[in-house]
Order: structure tokens, then C-alpha cells, then sequence
């Protein structure tokens, strides 16, 4: 392999997306972020650590098939390889019963979360197989409503359950081309959006109840730990989750 990997991740201008690309780049990966917004992205550039790698900025849509077909050209234009993609980029629906949500919501979590992961691994597949040296990596963000759901998450709960069955297709069928896949599931990491988890949120029983949480910074580190081992090995299935969240109890 190259002395420098090349990482793509979506989701990239915040949170756990950043967590990652800064993690790689601090490690000496170069790293290509995308995300819907430049502003985020750049905010993301100005945070690499010297004498890391290079981080490019693609601001992309991913549910744009034409978007996501670019932003792999752009990095491999400028890289010359791909190997790594995390697949990060996702979204939720509003929290109500599931019988009143419109189906317009349904498909646009649907298209975030499971179809540009989709996309994505195709562009990613279609370059690590035809590299030199051939193969790469494809991490996918589930969570771990990738194992059981929260309360009305009807479409987030699915899609996750769905890129399950995604990660191991891809597995399966990158084999052949030295591409390894797995799958990181994540439990309230201290991001933008999680902050409602220490302010409350509801239970199985019907509770609202402040939750546990964790440094994001953790959840790059294990995504740099998943992407440092040899293709020879992977990592399937990895969950973090702050220790004391009530996702183990039951309900």
C-alpha cells in the first residue's frame, strides 16, 4: 500500500463525521470531506493537525446520484486511489407516532440513510477494485437502532436495520476485490444533535429521562481503529455506546 491512504467521509462538516476525518487526518491519512454544506467543511479543513495528511473539501448532496458520482471523481483526481470510505451521512424524522408521519419523510430519511450509502459504496467499489494495489475499506454507520428502536424512530430504526443487512452484501461480495466492510453502531455520542440526551429524552416505558453520553472524540478514535488494520482483517460488527446508557437494560 501507499504510504499515504486516502479516506472518504460523508457527513463530514460536523460531529461524529468530523470526529473521524480529524482522527484520519491526525493519523496521516489524507481525507476528502463531503457534506451538503461548504461552510461546515472548511470549518472541519481548519481544524487538521500539523503534519497530518490533506483534507480536501467536496461539498456534496448525496442523494444526488450526479453529486456523489463527482465527488468520487474529484478524489480520485486528486488522490489517485480511494482507500477507505466511511459512510456517515444520515438524518431523522420527527419524533411523532408513526401513523402521522407523512410518506414524503419516510422516503427522504430513507434516501440519506440507506440509498447515498448504497451509492456511495458502488463509487467506492468501482475504484478500489481497479486500483493498484487492488481493495480498500467501507465503514458504515449504523447506530444501535441498528439493534432495537427508541420511540417513535420508525424510519431512522429502519434504515439502520437496513444498512445491517447492507454491510454484510458488501462484505460478502467485496471479497472477491479485497474490499473489506464493517459496520460501526453508535450510542449517544456527544454531538449538536445529541445534546437533548442529557436534557431528557423518552424511554420504552413512556418516561422522559436524561441519559448518558459520551466524548465524540471516542467514536473517531474507533473508526481510525477499524480503518488501521490490515485488509487481511476486519472488523465486522463494533458498538460504542456510553457505558452507563440504558441500552443494554431492558425496557
Amino acid at each position: 500500500m501507499p504510504d499515504t491512504k486516502i479516506a472518504l467521509v460523508t457527513g463530514a462538516g460536523t460531529g461524529i463525521g468530523r470526529s473521524a476525518a480529524l482522527a484520519l487526518q491526525g493519523n496521516g491519512w489524507s481525507v476528502v470531506l463531503a457534506g451538503r454544506r461548504a461552510e461546515p467543511l472548511e470549518e472541519t479543513a481548519g481544524m487538521a493537525k500539523a503534519g497530518g495528511g490533506e483534507m480536501l473539501a467536496v461539498p456534496t448532496d448525496v442523494t444526488e446520484e450526479a453529486a456523489v458520482a463527482k465527488l468520487f471523481a474529484a478524489a480520485k483526481e486528486r488522490f489517485g486511489r480511494l482507500d477507505l470510505l466511511f459512510n456517515n451521512a444520515g438524518m431523522a424524522a420527527p419524533p411523532v407516532p408513526m401513523e402521522d408521519l407523512d410518506v414524503a419523510t419516510w422516503k427522504a430519511v430513507v434516501d440519506v440513510n440507506l440509498t447515498a450509502c448504497f451509492v456511495c459504496a458502488q463509487e467506492a467499489i468501482r475504484i478500489m477494485k481497479a486500483q493498484d494495489p487492488m481493495g480498500g475499506r467501507i465503514i458504515n454507520n449504523g447506530s444501535i437502532s441498528a439493534h432495537v428502536p427508541r420511540p417513535n424512530t420508525a424510519p431512522y430504526t429502519a434504515t439502520k436495520h437496513a444498512i445491517t443487512g447492507l454491510t454484510r452484501s458488501i462484505s460478502l461480495d467485496g471479497r472477491k476485490y479485497n474490499i473489506a466492510c464493517g459496520q460501526i453502531d453508535i450510542g449517544n455520542a456527544l454531538t449538536g444533535l445529541a445534546e437533548i440526551f442529557q436534557k431528557g429524552v423518552p424511554q420504552a416505558d413512556g418516561s422522559i429521562k436524561p441519559e448518558p453520553v459520551m466524548d465524540v472524540a471516542h467514536v473517531g478514535e474507533a473508526v481510525l481503529n477499524m480503518a488501521n488494520l490490515p485488509l487481511e482483517a476486519n472488523v465486522q460488527f463494533m458498538t460504542i455506546m456510553a457505558t452507563q446508557m440504558p441500552f443494554i437494560g431492558r425496557g
